[in-house]
């Protein structure tokens, strides 16, 4: 399973950070991006930041995406 997140629609809620902090991460411009291998995928953003779920995080993510106020979070099955 691969995510991602468009900033274009999130709300900057945090759940998907509260809900899985092991793959999203809100920054300092207050939206959440997904994080690879702890690192935070934020240039350029969008779809250009897909990042592999580890598959022991793959419920959480899809509560995260399930929970999104924005609708911001797209996931991709491999």
């Amino acid at each position: 399973m691969k995510v991602w997140i468009d900033q274009d629609l999130c709300t900057g809620d945090g759940l998907c950070e509260e809900i899985c902090p092991s793959v999203f991460t809100l920054l300092d411009d207050g939206l959440a991006y997904v994080k690879q291998d702890g690192v935070a995928l934020s240039a350029p953003g969008g779809a250009a930041g897909l990042a592999t779920v580890a598959p022991e995080f793959e419920d959480a993510v899809v509560e995260a995406s399930e929970e999104c106020p924005g609708e911001c979070i797209f996931i991709e099955k491999d």
